[in-house]
């Protein structure tokens, strides 16, 4: 899936892309002394006192950016060197009813690609729908057409977590992605490009509610069980509150009911290396060399969130990857070398611009009641309108990004906006804070999200998190849990939830857990589902 670019714009890039390809020098008399000093040292030469340093990880970039601008020109249709973003065949369902959008946009069609494993019975009530985190395909598990491992494969089939001798295991591609399901690297149908930035801005609920018209489409009219990890996790949740009534059971594992401040700052700094990468050109990238540079930089930065210290201690320690060599500005520490190779695995395997709408998406998540009145009265207001017209959606709302007047300052005291969309003032410091309110994490859920999460207070829901987790720390799954006890406890009903927390003697992968530990993870869910 490629699109045509621009001719003079590929003259334009290979221009640039061989210059950085080429060796650089530069003058050391720049940096020579003035005459009258050098009058003072005669026998001075001009050769530098060290040799400059070697930068071979960069020689690989600007290496892979020439590789990729010949491809570019060796395509006769000037289709570009992007890859097509496949893990090998899926089923494709194509939805023409549009999708209005939390923020405003439209899709006026849609793919979802999806996979499944077991076999649905008669009544179709042993379906489990199956989300994905960020940047996972539908691919959870190997299947006749596509015999390779999947990202959960230890995880489904007969008498595993999830057993496909008792279920229906449906697992897709959200939109946003680029694993089949339309996404900024797909086509607008109305104009036949790709739809790159012009794609609308998403939440966690839209990939939902796009996943339920496929459930429309199966013919299935409720979930025996909703079960994510990571923003998968954020789905499974948010498919309860969205369609109470049509989900059972639900798994959340290392996930969250709103996002917190050190996710979204991590996911910032991410998207934020791809945007600054020159390739990305404001998205409109297809055609041309990618922004593989930022790409492997992102991808580093969210490994470092993924794992935990203390088994990189282990792991890795402070040893080098060669210590006989002098030390070096490239990846030179074991740890480092590690960073670097999970960048370069992924850095053209996944489309940057699905990275930024889906990592954004999660940004966005909150459950709280505050939040889910405000999208809900934005929705109505298009819905109540010509909103699902055939026609342009030139008059929707199109998503910019508005600065501040003045940059971010810090506040003297901690006040509450009367504003719920206001941004939310810096607490004080601990020493002014009573002794209770001194913990480095909430102790109790507020109330907005108490209330936000309501819907579900008599569904059976198995939290899960883990201590070593630093992306979704534990206080969060806490939160989810006792939540929803209190929902409960306020409608006088028993609450049905259970809470587990691996500690850090039990697992010491972090927020990878949810992939690795089949004992501790798998376990838990295979009785919880039961």
């Amino acid at each position: 899936m490629r699109s045509r670019g621009l001719a003079s714009s590929l003259r334009h890039a290979s221009t640039a892309v061989s210059r950085a390809a080429s060796p650089r020098t530069r003058p050391f008399s720049s940096n020579a002394p003035p005459p009258a000093l050098r009058e003072q040292a005669p026998g001075r030469n001009s050769a530098p006192s060290n040799p400059a340093i070697e930068f071979p990880c960069l020689d690989v970039l600007e290496t892979r950016s020439a590789t990729l601008q010949k491809q570019v020109f060796a395509r006769s249709d000037e289709s570009g060197p992007e890859p097509s973003y496949t893990v090998g065949a899926t089923q494709i369902y194509h939805c023409r009813e549009p999708l209005i959008l939390d923020h405003g946009g439209r899709l006026q069609e849609f793919d979802i690609a999806y996979e499944t494993w077991g076999q649905m019975n008669p009544d179709r009530s042993n379906v489990i729908l199956l989300h994905t985190g960020l940047s996972a395909s539908s691919h959870a598990h190997s299947t006749p057409d596509n015999p390779q491992p999947g990202w959960w494969e230890k995880f489904i089939g007969p008498g595993l977590a999830l057993d496909t001798d008792k279920y229906f295991v449906i697992c897709t591609n959200v939109i946003g992605g680029c694993y089949g399901s339309t996404g900024p690297s797909s086509i607008d149908p109305s104009d036949g490009k790709r739809y790159a930035t012009r794609f609308p801005i998403l939440t966690i609920q839209d990939m939902v509610r796009a996943q339920f018209r496929l459930l429309d489409h199966l013919g299935v009219s409720k979930l025996y069980a909703s079960v994510g990890s990571s923003m998968g996790g954020m789905q499974s949740l948010a498919a309860g509150v969205e369609f109470p009534s049509r989900v059972g059971r639900i798994v959340s594992i290392s996930a969250c009911a709103r996002s917190h401040p050190y996710s979204i700052a991590m996911r910032y700094v991410q998207r934020r290396a791809i945007v600054n990468d020159p390739n990305w050109n404001r998205g409109f990238y297809y055609g041309r060399v990618p922004p593989h540079v930022g790409m492997k930089l992102a991808r580093e930065i969210a490994t470092i969130t993924y794992r935990s210290g203390p088994e990189w201690e282990q792991r890795f320690g402070r040893r080098r990857a060669d210590p006989s060599q002098p030390p070096a500005l490239c990846p030179d520490f074991l740890v480092e070398t590690y960073l670097d190779h999970a960048g370069e695995k992924f850095c053209l395997t996944y489309d940057p611009n699905s990275l930024i709408y889906v990592s954004k998406a999660m940004d966005l998540f909150d459950l709280g009641a505050a939040n889910q009145a405000r999208t809900a009265a934005r929705r109505a207001a298009r819905l109540s309108g010509a909103a699902l017209s055939s026609s342009s959606s030139s008059s929707d709302p199109i998503c910019n990004l508005t600065l501040p007047d003045k940059p971010y300052e810090e506040q003297p005291e901690s006040t509450l906006p009367s504003d719920p969309d206001a941004e939310l003032l810096a607490p004080p410091p601990p020493s002014q804070l009573p002794q209770q309110q001194r913990q480095p994490q909430p102790q109790q859920p507020p109330a907005d999200l108490v209330a936000g999460l309501a819907g579900l207070r008599e569904h059976p829901v198995l939290v899960m998190g883990v201590a070593s987790d630093i992306l979704f720390p534990a206080w969060q799954q806490r939160e989810v849990a006792e939540a929803l006890r209190r929902a409960a406890a306020a409608a006088g009903v028993e609450p049905r939830v259970e809470h587990h927390e691996l500690s850090e003697e039990q697992s010491l992968f972090g927020h990878d857990t949810f992939l690795l530990d089949v004992e501790n993870v798998g376990g838990a869910v295979r009785r919880f589902l039961g």
